[in-house]
């Protein structure tokens, strides 16, 4: 096996691994449904970006600061996919059954397929976004349909976008961020809104009204499910490129489907396993692309410390050096082409000193370098 086939592997299990953490989550989020919702949240990324600084400094990975306008991209992954998620999926339920928001979710892979290879400077792949549709398709077969109103609609669509952008907005920030800049800084940002909106509208003593296995959802929710699938995922669209990894969120919604039933003890029913298998062809589909493999970026593995190469202007530097050294490596490889060039020239030279009506002598010592023009010859 090549390296890099066992590093496009190694990217798709990281993909897969957290979407089950993810899926696997919803039955404990459910837990938080009498909770505060925006002081539990900020607990909850509070914790996580703590947790994240900690790994990152026994992993040996540097935390760069964010420049530029990679503080607008940040902010919006924060804002949208971490604040604004929460708060359409709460809402959202209110008007809808959680199958409606599910299927809502479930869209996401079409949208990612399409939009996610352009912000990489890519054409969409036909045969990706191919098997993200049969994704989509297998993730409402599992989720099934849900009666819902023209408020759960909207807040459906909400959901979509933002599920979309907490992908699609760390693109143009995974070259020099890498998995875990992006992570935590959109972590700690996303903190700082939520205690904002915390205070503003639950009060300063939201906190104490949380129970104890409102706690204990929290903890598991900002270990698991933030720190360390937040770090997956941004590794595996670095790795795998945002197309592919758009068809792995089809496995969120069987891995909240076969949780969710194990958790009553029972085995999933009919529809669970069907969507399951259609949500493998779509993956099968996409993941044997013909298309070559073109990762996002030579990104850090989850552990190894960051570098200056995810600069893409040194990288482009790097390519200039590299071309101008296979040009002096071609001249140096054929030297009767600069004698011939040399050649050339002199006679160029011989031709213009002849015909201003110098003598013999003249020109050859103007050839030659021994007098320069205007001087006399001794």
């Amino acid at each position: 096996m090549s390296t890099d086939t066992r590093r496009f592997a190694q990217g798709l299990l990281l993909g897969v691994f957290a979407m089950v953490l993810v899926g696997g989550s919803v039955a404990v989020s459910e837990l938080l449904g009498d909770a505060p919702l925006f002081t539990a949240q900020a607990i909850r990324y509070g914790a996580a970006a703590a947790l994240l600084l900690v790994l990152s400094r026994v992993a040996g990975v540097e935390i760069m600061r964010p420049r530029g306008h990679e503080w607008l991209w940040l902010g919006g992954i924060a804002a949208t996919g971490l604040v604004l998620f929460n708060v359409a999926v709460v809402r959202g339920v209110a008007h809808a059954e959680p199958a409606a928001i599910a299927v809502a979710v479930a869209c996401v892979p079409v949208i990612i397929g399409l939009i996610g290879p352009l912000l990489d400077g890519q054409r969409p792949a036909r045969r990706v976004v191919m098997a993200a549709v049969v994704v989509t398709m297998g993730g409402v077969i599992v989720e099934g349909t849900g009666r819902t109103d023209a408020a759960g609609i909207a807040w459906a669509v909400i959901t979509l976008l933002c599920e979309a952008a907490f992908t699609l907005l760390a693109i143009p920030v995974l070259r020099r961020q890498g998995a875990w800049g992006v992570s935590v800084h959109t972590v700690w940002i996303a903190t700082m809104m939520l205690v904002v909106l915390g205070l503003l509208t639950e009060g300063p003593d939201a906190a104490i009204r949380l129970r104890a296995d409102h706690w204990a959802a929290i903890g598991y929710l900002a270990g698991l499910v933030t720190a360390v699938a937040f770090v997956c995922w941004y590794s595996s669209v670095a790795i795998v490129g945002a197309g592919r990894a758009g068809l792995l969120t089809g496995v969120a919604p069987p891995a909240a489907a076969i949780v969710g039933a194990l958790s009553i003890g029972q085995l999933p029913a009919l529809p669970v396993w069907l969507g399951m298998g259609v949500v493998c062809v779509g993956l099968g589909i996409g993941l044997a692309s013909r298309r070559r493999f073109e990762p996002v970026q030579e990104t850090q593995a989850v552990g190894s410390r960051a570098d200056s190469t995810r600069d893409p202007r040194s990288r482009c530097l790097r390519r200039r050096s590299a071309g101008r050294a296979d040009e002096t490596r071609r001249e140096g490889a054929d030297p009767p082409t600069r004698s011939f060039r040399r050649i050339r020239r002199r006679r160029r030279l011989l031709a213009n000193i002849a015909a201003s009506g110098a003598s013999h002598s003249t020109q050859r010592a103007l050839a030659s370098g021994a007098m320069k023009p205007g001087q006399s010859w001794p």
